[in-house]
């Protein structure tokens, strides 16, 4: 057993003949008479108080203790006390990720974890406390996709926490708390004629987007902070080196997502709309902060910029451009009176990636290859995302199986 366990309500004194008697202290009596005490791994003093007739558990707990630093699970009591909230906000300015990222994991803690579970101290959480406030997530009119995010951003924190030794196990991991699951509807992408009425909806000089997202598979950011000199018209490719990224409200120029530098293959049709574009509205220098609002100024020759000839903004072009397009479509019902436009996460200008990899994919294009110009680092995710628009391909391998199988025709006489 780790320590040692003091009695407070008595003492140990030694007589005039040499023996040594208990007596009792001024605290006989009254609050805790034990003190479990032990040296934590870090070379510091810890206690713990237990009432009378509870030595036992006084015993216990210090066997608990000892337990826990042979296995290498000892968690500080002391530090464990510590809310969520607390710790997630030194974690969070602890974080050398993307300012960006870390601004919006700020966003969702404020919004959907702290009223929650931000005031109870991380040595208190219990699995049932995080499938009721998984529950409330749940309950929520937010997305499958955005809780599954907010559910793994608050599972990270308490990670750290283990890895600190403030906690022994991270609450969002016991095999009773399910992460909230995604829907299961499959991606459905755009028709050719869905693309081509959002495009009829949009302001002339933003219409090329449509084409340089369904036709080249662009990120909405990278659409955006697309300069002329990164649209290689001999070659036919597009060179995706930049995005127009929010932090904070401020624009910056930023890498692709994920750093992921790219070429992508610039179709005929893609390039004859872009340099008509160009011709129409020719390009406009704009600097911006690179990566954070107080980065190194940038400049590029962006080929779509706003009435102001600054850099678009997405929140703007969101609401009030692309929103009405999808109205005019009839993709979402009119806006009433005093009403926000209806809920349209799935027909954002991500689906016009979506459209471009479903095109490929019909005509035989190759995973790997449909993940590189998309920017994914992982195929796999592409697959994952994808798989269902694939060409079916049972007739083809009943064919191949036929034909290997039935071997060459026998001769006629």
């Amino acid at each position: 057993m780790a320590g040692h366990i003091q009695d407070r309500w008595y003492k140990t004194e030694t007589v005039p003949d040499g023996k040594t008697v208990r007596v009792k202290t001024d605290r006989y009596g009254t609050g805790m008479r034990y003190r479990a005490r032990y040296v934590a791994p870090d070379g510091t003093e810890r206690s713990r108080s237990f009432p009378d007739k509870q030595k036992r558990l006084a015993e216990a707990w210090l066997a608990q203790i000892a337990a826990d630093m042979t296995r290498g699970q000892y968690a500080d009591p002391a530090a464990g006390r510590v809310t969520f909230q607390q710790y997630a906000t030194q974690w969070l300015a602890s974080q050398t990720t993307d300012v960006s990222t870390i601004a919006a994991m700020e966003l969702r803690f404020r919004l959907h974890a702290f009223p929650h579970i931000g005031s109870r101290s991380l040595s208190a959480f219990q699995p049932g406390n995080v499938r009721t406030w998984a529950r409330a997530l749940k309950d929520s009119s937010i997305a499958s996709s955005y809780q599954r995010v907010i559910f793994a951003n608050v599972s990270a924190v308490f990670t750290a926490a283990v890895d600190d030794g403030i906690i022994a196990r991270n609450p969002c991991r016991a095999g009773s708390v399910k992460a909230p699951k995604l829907d299961p509807r499959k991606l459905r992408p755009w028709t050719r004629e869905r693309v081509l009425s959002v495009q009829q909806g949009l302001p002339a000089q933003y219409a090329t987007i449509v084409d340089t997202g369904a036709g080249c598979g662009l990120r909405q950011g990278e659409i955006f902070g697309l300069a002329v000199d990164e649209v290689d018209f001999v070659a036919g490719v597009v060179h995706v080196v930049r995005q127009v990224k929010m932090v904070s409200s401020h624009l910056v120029f930023a890498p692709p997502k994920g750093g992921k530098l790219r070429d992508v293959p610039l179709p005929d049709v893609v390039s004859y709309e872009l340099a008509a574009h160009i011709t129409r509205r020719p390009p406009v220098e704009v600097t911006l902060p690179w990566k954070t609002p107080d980065g190194p100024p940038v400049t590029a020759t962006l080929l779509f910029y706003s009435r102001e000839r600054k850099a678009l903004n997405r929140n703007y072009f969101n609401m009030y451009l692309w929103k009405p397009a999808l109205v005019s479509a009839g993709v979402i019902p009119e806006r009433q009176p005093g009403e926000r436009f209806k809920e349209s996460r799935e027909h954002g200008m991500h689906a016009l990636r979506h459209y471009y990899a479903s095109v490929l994919l019909d005509a035989g294009e190759n995973i790997k290859a449909l993940a590189e110009y998309l920017g994914h680092s992982d195929p796999g995710f592409t697959l994952r995302t994808y798989t269902h628009l694939m060409p079916n391909s049972q007739d083809r391998a009943r064919k191949a199986i036929d034909d290997a199988l039935r071997g060459p025709a026998a001769p006629t006489s």
